[in-house]
């Protein structure tokens, strides 16, 4: 299940980048050109927040449930804590992407409460890119195995 979930998880990491990138780049052509709020930006972040909650569900079954790195921290949580690989994965990786997805949540809850169109525009371009710089930050871009899975093993 492990190796399933994992596989998932990293993988759907793509789709969430390419989607975050194509609405935030909408999102500020929107705001910048005055532009109307479509119905397809509408959906595009519905589906990118829907996203976002997929890979929070996932990562919390790896986190709680089936990662061996996660549970070898939890054995001696002192000792992981000044071991920077235990840690990552222990603290600072859930933490920073759990921030990312209450920040992408509170953009799409916003979103919907404001009624003129470059308000929309506005508050999607600047939740969504707080949230994509924060995944950015913490996806572990030196291990090309970890990007990869499944064609880099």
């Amino acid at each position: 299940m492990y190796t399933f979930l994992i596989f998932i998880h990293s993988w759907l990491r793509w789709v969430l980048l390419i989607l975050g990138l194509i609405v935030i780049i909408r999102s500020y052509i929107g705001w910048f050109g005055d532009k109307s709020y479509l119905k397809s930006d509408n959906t595009m972040s519905v589906v990118l927040v829907a996203i976002f909650h997929i890979q929070l569900i996932l990562g919390l079954l790896l986190y709680f449930v089936y990662s061996p790195i996660v549970r070898s921290a939890f054995q001696d949580f002192g000792m992981a804590m000044k071991d920077s690989q235990l840690r990552y994965w222990a603290v600072e990786h859930i933490f920073i992407m759990l921030l990312s997805i209450v920040i992408a949540q509170v953009g799409r809850i916003r979103i919907k409460k404001v009624h003129s169109a470059v308000s929309k525009h506005r508050n999607a371009a600047i939740y969504f890119t707080l949230a994509f710089i924060l995944i950015l930050s913490r996806i572990p871009w030196d291990q090309s195995i970890r990007l990869f899975r499944g064609i880099a093993e």
